[in-house]
C-alpha cells in the first residue's frame, strides 16, 4: 500500500535528491497524518464521553496533538522548499529541520502532560471505590483500541519509511510519536483488559509509566533534531564519495581541510585544499580543478570550491628536512596530518612553514600543542625556525 500511495501521489518518486519530489513526499506523509490521526481521534472521543474513560479521552487528545504535529510538517515541507533569495542565498531548506525540532517539543509537552493526568487519576483512584466494567463498553472499546493501534502501526512505519528514503528528520520524528502512540494506546487496553478481568484498578499507574517513556523519547528527540540546526559532522559515505572524485586524478597529490556544511536535507556546500606539484601547468591544473568542481556538484548536488595548494617535489633539503618533522612528530596521537610543508632558506636560519591539522577530540588545547611542536622542532636543529598554522579536523576524513 505505501508504494503504491508513492506512485500515486509522488512524481518522479526516485529521484529524491530533487527538492520538488522531497516536498511531494512530505505533503503525502503530512496530509495522510492528519486525516488518519483525525480518525483515530474522532473514535476514541466519541467512546471515551459515551463511556466516561477518561484515559480514553485523554489518547484521543493526544491523537489531536499529532494531527496538529502533522500540520507543522506539512508547513514545514512547503516552507523548507522555497527557492533562495536576497535575505537567504543558502535557500529555506532548514526550515525542515526547525518542523521536526516542533514535532519533538510537542512530544515532550503530551509526555509531561501525560505523567501529570497520570498522578492526579492514580490520586482520585484511593477516593473512589472501584466499579465493575460494563460488558458492551468492554468490548466495544476494546475492539475501537485495537482498530487504533492497527491505524498507528501503519502510520509509524508510513512516515519512517518516507522519513528514510528522503532523509526527512522530521518524518522520523513523526514515526517516533507514531510508535510512542502505539505504546500508549496498548497501554490504555492492557489496563481496560486488567481491570475487567481482576477488577482492580491498573490504568493510571500504566500511563504515568508510558508518560515517563514519552518523556524520555521526546527529550532525545529535540537533540537528535537539533543536531542538524547547531552543525553535525557529514555521513561517512557522502565524505567518502565526495574524496573518491579527488582521486580519480593522479595530478592531485593530496587533499586537506576538507570542509562540507549542511544548509538543509541535500543542501551542501564543500570547500577543500588540493596538492599538486609546483612544476605543473598552472592554466592546466586550474582546468583540471574546474572540471572537478562541476562534477561534483553535478552528480552529489553539492557546491564545491576546491584550493589548489602547490607543493615542491623533488627538493633534497625540502624532502629531508619534512621527514625529519614528520619522524619527531608521529608519537603525537592528536596530530592527524602534517601537509602545505615548505622551507625558506635564510642566512642564519631555516624557516619551516607547514599546517597541522589535530583531532577534536584532543586532551591539549591549540596553544599547548603549538609550544610542543615548536619544542621538538628546535630540538631537531637549533637553526630550524617552525612557522605552522594548526587547524582542526573537521569532518574526521582522517580519521574514519
Amino acid at each position: 500500500m505505501s508504494n503504491l500511495l508513492i506512485k500515486l501521489f509522488v512524481k518522479n518518486y526516485k529521484d529524491v535528491e530533487n527538492s520538488k519530489v522531497r516536498k511531494s513526499y512530505g505533503l503525502l506523509a503530512s496530509i495522510f497524518g492528519i486525516i488518519s490521526n483525525i480518525i483515530v481521534c474522532l473514535l476514541k472521543l466519541v467512546l471515551g464521553v459515551i463511556f466516561n474513560l477518561m484515559s480514553l479521552i485523554a489518547d484521543g487528545l493526544n491523537n489531536l496533538t499529532d494531527a496538529g504535529s502533522s500540520c507543522v510538517s506539512l508547513f514545514g515541507f512547503v516552507l523548507s522548499s522555497k527557492p533562495s533569495d536576497k535575505d537567504h542565498p543558502f535557500g529555506h531548506a532548514r526550515i525542515e529541520y526547525i518542523a521536526g525540532l516542533i514535532v519533538s517539543i510537542i512530544i515532550v509537552f503530551v509526555g509531561g502532560q501525560l505523567v501529570i493526568t497520570s498522578i492526579q487519576d492514580i490520586i482520585a483512584s484511593f477516593q473512589n471505590p472501584f466499579e465493575p466494567i460494563d460488558d458492551l463498553f468492554f468490548y466495544v472499546t476494546l475492539i475501537a483500541l485495537v482498530i487504533s493501534i492497527l491505524i498507528k502501526l501503519y502510520q509509524g512505519y508510513f512516515y519512517r519509511k518516507l522519513g528514510r528514503t528522503i532523509s526527512s528528520t522530521s518524518l522520523i520524528a513523526t514515526g517516533v510519536d507514531s510508535r510512542n502512540d502505539v505504546i500508549a494506546t496498548s497501554v490504555v487496553l492492557l489496563g481496560l483488559v486488567f481491570s475487567k478481568v481482576f477488577s482492580f484498578y491498573i490504568d493510571g499507574y500504566l500511563s504515568l509509566a508510558v508518560g515517563i517513556f514519552i518523556l524520555i523519547s521526546g527529550i532525545k528527540l529535540i537533540f537528535e533534531t537539533a543536531n542538524p540546526l547547531i552543525g553535525e559532522k557529514p555521513d561517512n559515505s557522502l565524505i567518502d564519495r565526495f574524496i573518491s572524485y579527488l582521486k580519480q586524478s593522479p595530478k592531485i597529490l593530496g587533499y586537506h581541510d576538507l570542509q562540507i556544511h549542511s544548509y538543509g536535507p541535500g543542501v551542501y556546500f564543500a570547500t577543500c585544499h588540493v596538492e599538486v606539484d609546483s612544476k605543473e601547468n598552472i592554466l592546466e591544473i586550474h582546468d583540471l580543478i574546474d572540471n572537478i568542481e562541476k562534477q561534483i556538484q553535478k552528480e552529489m548536488n553539492i557546491i564545491t570550491t576546491l584550493h589548489m595548494d602547490p607543493i615542491v617535489i623533488g627538493d633534497p633539503l625540502n624532502d629531508k628536512i619534512k621527514e625529519e618533522v614528520k619522524a619527531s612528530l608521529s608519537d603525537l596521537p592528536y596530530i592527524l596530518n602534517i601537509h602545505d610543508f615548505r622551507i625558506v632558506k635564510g642566512p642564519t636560519h631555516i624557516n619551516i612553514v607547514f599546517d597541522v591539522i589535530v583531532s577534536q577530540d584532543k586532551a591539549l588545547n591549540l596553544e599547548e600543542i603549538s609550544k610542543e611542536i615548536d619544542s621538538r622542532i628546535h630540538a631537531l636543529s637549533e637553526n630550524y625556525h617552525p612557522v605552522v598554522t594548526i587547524d582542526y579536523d573537521y569532518t574526521s576524513y582522517l580519521s574514519d
